[in-house]
């Protein structure tokens, strides 16, 4: 069910207010995914984070400590050399990876990794290098770094840093609040933002705060916690979906320059039962189109274009952790979770396959990546 916050101290009408309000429940919440798709097992991963298919047809495929792997479409494994060193630990390591869009010309590659600072601490990275694949192998060539999460601050977590390339070239980048929660809504840091870059890493002149200058200019949106997935549809919109607290997942439809309000809104609650205010009492602030409590935990976002599932344009796919589910969410008005299948293991990523499968990265150690494909 996809409801409100709890309702610890709440009387019965408010709570039917929350629930009538709410996006609506999932029409296949702890479906058998085998009466809808067939799952093969395609091969296994320590602890892998993203995944990214060449033109070619062949796999990238990033694991947390640090490796990255080519796997062919034969199922040849060729680990890429030239990685630079990441800080792993926690929710950190090596992270996402996106295509240039000239790729097929200049065989760059981005990818995301968490570096080490002084004085414990850490921060998110993005660079970009050309792969080269030969028939020695494959490595990394001319990396160069493209952007920093600024400040670099103590702990763990809340990394974020998805990447994803628009029609235009831009690179947009998801930055979480790194479990610091107020700068979220601090436009001197580029935490908790989405930021919008050119391919080379400069600030794009129509960036919403670039006259600002600084970490402000790269900001194309603020008040975000932990923000694991990005997404484009068919019609150019941006989608965003990030963890919330104690409650209150959030799918956000991204407009240059909004406030999605974290930590001062939030439709879940800190860890330690202190209550957050609704996103409906503070109406400045953009509110999620749709929100999950109990939480779903998204770890990456798809929105589905291919043709073998044809029922599914235009749909977002949500890689559930905590939730060891696929969950479909149905992007027309009124949008809300449609279908959810249990996986039987946390999902750490969702990718459309170049022939329209949609391929699953389970999460943690011996992860398999999993091929959905139509039954028929």
């Amino acid at each position: 069910m996809i409801i409100g916050k709890t309702m610890n101290l709440r009387d019965a009408g408010v709570a039917l207010l929350l629930l009538l309000s709410a996006s609506a429940c999932s029409a296949g919440a702890g479906l058998d995914p085998e009466q809808t798709f067939t799952i093969d097992h395609v091969a296994q991963f320590e602890q892998p984070w993203a995944m990214v298919f060449l033109p070619d047809g062949n796999l990238l495929v990033t694991e947390k400590p640090g490796n990255l792997w080519l796997l062919s479409k034969s199922g040849e494994r060729i680990e890429v050399a030239g990685v630079p060193d990441v800080d792993a630990g926690g929710q950190g390591g090596l992270g996402d990876l996106a295509l240039h869009p000239d790729y097929a010309e200049n065989s760059q590659i981005y990818l995301s990794y968490v570096e080490a600072g002084a004085d414990d601490t850490r921060g998110a990275v993005v660079d970009r290098a050309r792969l080269e694949v030969t028939t020695g192998g494959a490595r990394l060539v001319g990396l160069e770094r493209i952007w920093t999460q600024t400040p670099k601050v103590s702990g763990r977590g809340h990394f974020g840093h998805r990447l994803l390339f628009d029609d235009q070239g831009y690179l947009f980048i998801s930055s979480g609040d790194r479990q610091k929660f107020t700068p979220a809504q601090d436009m001197q840091q580029n935490l908790g933002k989405i930021i919008r870059l050119t391919d080379a890493g400069e600030i794009p002149a129509d960036n919403p705060f670039a006259e600002a200058g600084g970490v402000t200019a790269e900001i194309w949106t603020l008040g975000h916690r932990n923000p694991l997935g990005i997404g484009f549809d068919a019609q150019g919109r941006l989608w965003e979906i990030e963890m919330g607290p104690a409650g209150g997942d959030e799918l956000n439809l991204i407009e240059l320059g909004s406030n999605y309000g974290y930590p001062t809104v939030s439709n879940g609650d800190h860890y330690n039962g202190d209550e957050i205010p609704d996103h409906d009492t503070r109406p400045e602030f953009a509110a999620p189109r749709v929100w999950w409590t109990p939480v779903i935990s998204p770890g990456d976002l798809m929105i589905y274009s291919g043709e073998l599932f044809p029922q599914w344009q235009g749909d977002a796919f949500a890689a559930g952790l905590s939730s060891k589910a696929l969950v479909r969410i149905d992007l027309d008005e009124p949008i809300a979770e449609a279908e959810r299948y249990a996986m039987g293991e946390r999902i750490r990523a969702v990718e459309e396959g170049p022939e329209g499968a949609i391929y699953l990265l389970e999460d943690g150690g011996n992860a398999r990546l999993l091929r959905l494909l139509p039954r028929q």
